[in-house]
C-alpha cells in the first residue's frame, strides 16, 4: 500500500492522460521526498577531498576528519555532487559500509542512501553494479519500499529508466513473484513500459512457478491483449512466443502449443530454430511423426539451420516410435552439418536400439559415449540393463552397472536390480545374485515378489527343494504383513 500511496501523494506520475511510452523526465517529487537542500558544511568538505585527493590517502584523510562517519542523507548529497564519478560514488558507498565507527558502518545505509546511488550507478550505465545493489537493497526491505525509494529519487538523481527493469528482475531472481507483479502493474498503469526481456522474463517466471496459463494470463496483461484500453505496450517477439510454447508444452498443453505458434505472424514474428524444435517435440512426443517431418521441411525450406537441440528432438522422436533407421539417418545427417553428436542423440540411439532388440548396436552406441565422457540418464543405463538381460548377457549388464555406478554416481532402480536378480537366478549363479540382494536392500529397496520369485527359481533349479520353500513361506508371510508388494 505505501508503494500506491506515492503515486497519490506526491503526484510522481501526473494524474492527466499517460503520455505514450516512456516520459519518465516527468517525474517530480513533492519537498518532502527530495534529498534535504540545507546547506551542511559538511558536504563541500567532503566532495573536495574525494575529488582532488589522490585515491590511497583520501580515505584515510576522511576518517580522520570525520571519524563519526555520515548520516545516509550527509551521504546521498555527497554522492549527488559527484554523480558524474560513478565508480567514486560506488567506492565511497562501499568504504562507508565496510569501515567501522565503534563496531558500527561509518554509514548505516538506509533506503534514501542506496536508491541514489542506484540511480547514479543506473544513468552511466554500471547495469552490473546497479543492479548488484538493488539485490542487496530487497534483501533487507520489501520490494515496494525500495520501489518507492527508487521513484521519489528519481528524478534528483537523473535516473534511466531501465533501473526499474533491474528491481523488476532482482525481485523475479528472488522469486518475489508478487512484488515483481504489482510494480510492473503500477508502471503500466501510468503507460510506463518495462522492457521487453524483463517483460519475458516474468512470463516465464510466472510460468515455471504458477502453470502455463497463469503465465499466459501475465502475457496478455503486460502486452496489452487483455482488452483494457492502454497506452501503446512493448509488442511480443520471438523469445516471448517460445516461452509461452515451452511453458504450454511442458504442462502437456498441445493444442495451446500450436495456438501460439499460429500467433506469432499476426506480430510479425518469425519463429527460429528453438520455437519450431519445440513444436517438433509436441508433434514427436504424440509419435505424429509425419507432422513433425512436414516441420522439419518447412524449416529447411525458410532458411532456418537445425542446430542440435532440433536434431536432438527428431532422433528421438524417431528412436520412441521404433523407426531406427530414420534416427540414424538425421544422426548421419547432424554429423555431415558439423555439429558434434550429444550425449542427448547417443542416449536416444540406446533407447531406441533397445526399443527394438538390437543390443549389439545399442552398446556401440554406449560405448562411444562412454569414450566421449558422455553422462547417461538413468533411465537409459536401466534400458540398456534390461536389453542385456533380456538377452542373458547378465555378467555383461551386470559390469555396465557398476562402472556406471563408479564413473559417474549412477544410482540403479529397483526394476534393475530385478532384471540382474533375475538373470543371475536364472544362470544358476544365486551367491553374486544375493550380494546384488544385499546391495539392494542396503540402497533402501525392500524385498518384492518378483526377487522373491526369481531366488525360489533359481534354488529349485539348483535342487535345493528347502530353501526354496522357506523362501516362498518367507514371501506370504511378508505379504501378508504388507511389506512385499
Amino acid at each position: 500500500m505505501a508503494a500506491i500511496q506515492i503515486f497519490k501523494t506526491s503526484r510522481l506520475f501526473p494524474a492527466t492522460k499517460p503520455k505514450p511510452l516512456l516520459c519518465l523526465s516527468s517525474f517530480s517529487s513533492a519537498p518532502s521526498d527530495q534529498i534535504p537542500p540545507e546547506p551542511n558544511p559538511l558536504i563541500p568538505s567532503v566532495v573536495s577531498i574525494l575529488t582532488h585527493l589522490r585515491s590511497k590517502s583520501r580515505w584515510g584523510y576522511l576518517r580522520s576528519l570525520y571519524p563519526s562517519g555520515f548520516t545516509p542523507t550527509d551521504f546521498s548529497q555527497i554522492a549527488l555532487h559527484i554523480k558524474n564519478n560513478p565508480h567514486l560514488v560506488l567506492r565511497f558507498f562501499q568504504w562507508t559500509h565496510n569501515n567501522n565507527h565503534n563496531h558500527n558502518p561509518l554509514c548505516t545505509h538506509n533506503l534514501l542512501s542506496f536508491s541514489t546511488t542506484i540511480h547514479i550507478l543506473a544513468r552511466s550505465r554500471l547495469k552490473s553494479q546497479a543492479y548488484s545493489l538493488i539485490r542487496d537493497a530487497i534483501r533487507v526491505s520489501e520490494p515496494l519500499e525500495v520501489f518507492q525509494a527508487l521513484v521519489k529519487t528519481y528524478r534528483q538523481c537523473g535516473s534511466a529508466p531501465f533501473v526499474f527493469d533491474y528491481l523488476i528482475r532482482a525481485c523475479l531472481e528472488s522469486k518475489k513473484i508478487d512484488p515483481a507483479l504489482q510494480i510492473v502493474r503500477m508502471l503500466l498503469s501510468r503507460g510506463i513500459n518495462p522492457g521487453l526481456n524483463t517483460c519475458n522474463s516474468l512470463v516465464r517466471c510466472v510460468m515455471q512457478a504458477r502453470g502455463a496459463w497463469a503465465g499466459y494470463e501475465i502475457y496478455r496483461e503486460v502486452f496489452g491483449l487483455d482488452g483494457r484500453v492502454r497506452v501503446a505496450r512493448a509488442r511480443p517477439n520471438v523469445q516471448t512466443f517460445n516461452e509461452l510454447m515451452l511453458g504450454f508444452y511442458q504442462d502437456g498443453a498441445v493444442e495451446m502449443v500450436v495456438e501460439i505458434w499460429d500467433q506469432m505472424p499476426e506480430f510479425g514474428c518469425c519463429a527460429d530454430v528453438y520455437s519450431y524444435s519445440i513444436l517438433m517435440e509436441t508433434y514427436c512426443e504424440d509419435g505424429a511423426m509425419s507432422k513433425a517431418e512436414e516441420l522439419w521441411e518447412e524449416m529447411r525450406g525458410k532458411g532456418v539451420e537445425p542446430d542440435a537441440v532440433a536434431y536432438n528432438t527428431m532422433i528421438g522422436g524417431f528412436c520412441r516410435v521404433g523407426e531406427i533407421e530414420m534416427a540414424e539417418e538425421f544422426f548421419k545427417q547432424m554429423g555431415l552439418s558439423g555439429i558434434e553428436s550429444s550425449g542427448a542423440a547417443c542416449e536416444h540411439l540406446v533407447r531406441g536400439y533397445c526399443k527394438i532388440g538390437k543390443i549389439d548396436e545399442a552398446m556401440l552406441v554406449y560405448k562411444d559415449m562412454v569414450r566421449k565422457d558422455f553422462r547417461a540418464e538413468s533411465l537409459t543405463v536401466d534400458e540398456l540393463i534390461r536389453g542385456l538381460c533380456g538377452e542373458s548377457r547378465v555378467l555383461e549388464a551386470l559390469e555396465v552397472m557398476r562402472a556406471a555406478m563408479v564413473d559417474y554416481g549412477f544410482c540403479p532402480r529397483e526394476k534393475s536390480y530385478e532384471f540382474l536378480i533375475g538373470g543371475l537366478c536364472e544362470q544358476g549363479k544365486l551367491e553374486e545374485a544375493l550380494k546384488l540382494q544385499a546391495q539392494m536392500v542396503g540402497k533402501g529397496f525392500k524385498p518384492n515378489s518378483e526377487i522373491y520369485s526369481a531366488f525360489i527359481s533359481g534354488y529349485m533349479k539348483e535342487g535345493n527343494k528347502e530353501v526354496a520353500e522357506l523362501l516362498r513361506n518367507e514371501m506370504l508371510d511378508t505379504q501378508l504383513c504388507g511389506i512385499v508388494d
